[in-house]
Parts: C-alpha cells; sequence; structure tokens
C-alpha cells in the first residue's frame, strides 16, 4: 500500500479541542481536522469551496506518530473590544480602539500550545478513493498557501521533507527515518527530551497495528470531523490509539 509521509516540527503549535468560554485548550498530537487543513491550504482550497474540502476529506485516512508532544505553554493575555452598537460597524482594529475609553471593555483569555512537539504524519487514500498522493507531496513540498501548526502564529521550523513508500505495515510507513533536526540523533534526544514512549493514532481497520504484549489498542472518540468549515461544524468519528515502547 502506498503513504505519503511527512514530519511536523516548530517552536509552537496548537491542535485545538472544544473551546468554553475564553479558553483555547490544545490536544497534544495534531487532529484529522488540523491535518486536513494543511493540505487543503497546501493544495490552495480555499475554506468556501466545500466541494473540494469535502472530497478531500472523504479520500483519506490520516495517522500520527508522536514522538513528543512537546512541552506545554499557557499564554494569558487580555484584549480590549468596544460594546456592540448596531449603529456602527468596525472594519478595522484602529476603528474598535477609537471609540470612547469608556465603551471598551476588558475580555480575559488563555490560550494553550505544545512547544518543540514533534509528529510524523502518514496519509493514504480512504477505501473507494484512488487519491493522487504525489499530487499532495507536490503541494507540501510548493504550497500554496502559508502553512501554520495550528494556528498563524505558529510557523513550521524545518521541511516537511514529504515522501512516497510503499509498505504492507501502516506502522513502518509512521516508522519511516527522517533526518535529525540538529546534527545527531543523540542531540535531538537531549534538546527535545524525547520520550521512550511513542504513541500511534489512525483511523480505519484498528488490526492495522498489532499490540505488543505489553501493550492495548485503544478506541477513542474524537470531535474533529470536518463537516462545514464556515459555520465550524465537526462531527465525532473513531480513533484507535497504541503506546509502544522504543526499543
Amino acid at each position: 500500500m502506498q503513504y505519503l509521509v511527512f514530519r511536523l516540527y516548530g517552536p509552537m503549535a496548537s491542535w485545538g479541542e472544544a473551546a468554553v468560554g475564553g479558553d483555547r485548550p490544545t490536544a497534544q498530537y495534531p487532529g484529522r481536522s488540523a491535518i486536513l487543513g494543511l493540505l487543503a491550504a497546501a493544495m490552495g482550497i480555499k475554506r468556501d469551496e466545500q466541494d473540494r474540502l469535502a472530497s478531500l476529506a472523504n479520500s483519506v485516512h490520516v495517522a500520527v506518530k508522536q514522538l513528543s508532544s512537546g512541552v506545554l505553554m499557557r499564554d494569558y493575555h487580555t484584549a480590549q473590544v468596544p460594546s456592540q452598537d448596531k449603529k456602527m460597524q468596525h472594519r478595522h482594529r484602529k476603528s474598535e480602539l477609537s471609540v470612547h475609553e469608556s465603551k471598551l471593555n476588558t475580555v480575559l483569555s488563555s490560550r494553550d500550545y505544545r512547544c518543540d512537539g514533534v509528529w510524523v504524519i502518514a496519509i493514504s487514500s480512504a477505501p473507494g478513493h484512488d487519491m493522487d498522493l504525489q499530487l499532495l507531496a507536490n503541494a507540501l513540498v510548493k504550497p500554496k498557501f502559508t502553512l501554520y501548526l495550528g494556528r498563524k502564529s505558529c510557523p513550521l521550523a524545518a521541511p516537511l521533507m514529504p515522501q512516497l513508500i510503499e509498505t504492507d505495515s501502516l506502522k513502518n510507513a509512521l516508522d519511516m527515518e527522517f533526518p535529525s533536526l540538529l546534527k545527531s540523533p543523540q542531540e535531538d534526544q537531549s534538546w527535545l527530551h524525547l520520550p521512550r514512549q511513542q504513541h500511534y493514532y489512525w483511523q480505519g481497520d484498528k488490526q492495522q497495528i498489532h499490540p505488543s504484549s505489553n501493550s492495548v489498542v485503544r478506541t477513542l472518540q474524537r470531535w474533529d470531523e470536518p463537516g462545514n468549515r464556515m459555520k465550524w461544524q465537526f462531527s465525532s468519528r473513531d480513533e484507535h490509539q497504541i503506546t509502544i515502547n522504543k526499543e
């Protein structure tokens, strides 16, 4: 089976979870919607092109290997916004701040990020579809829109290095070796504090990655199957997870 495999690394990443109030949490690894958004940006698909977005979402399966979830960082900040006034429409930030000081309100919020996280992504064609993975690989090398790790404030810090490989094992695809981010794997280990445990997440057949004697496959339910990006509609899906100790 053919897989498109690439690596994600950046000083900061934010993989959105369900947000309540002013809190914006992050998952430890990129979900399916985050990867689909990255692929769509690389291909130049706009948010209002629902047919193209749906076609991409239905055509691929996504798997993730977490080398390191990174360190959690919480950004606590404030922002000023004017009181609602139906007679005035603000078209830019300068206009919002031009109202009288007494009409400005302070909004408190916190946003979570993962610092120095590393993930390997494997993309495959969904059953019944024949996605052109070479087209996706070319788009990742020369993306139409800027790529980022969950938020626009989280740019990539290393080349994606997309590669097509043929293998009958999803785990073999996710275990593909990439060049060291520093001078050697030992320096990567020290700098990124890479744990001995590696986590695998995938959709589809639960038996695609067989558990070892001391590990168990769990099935999780995540609400990150995109429905309509313009209306921020998402549905749930099953995802499988296994933790394996490095040899």
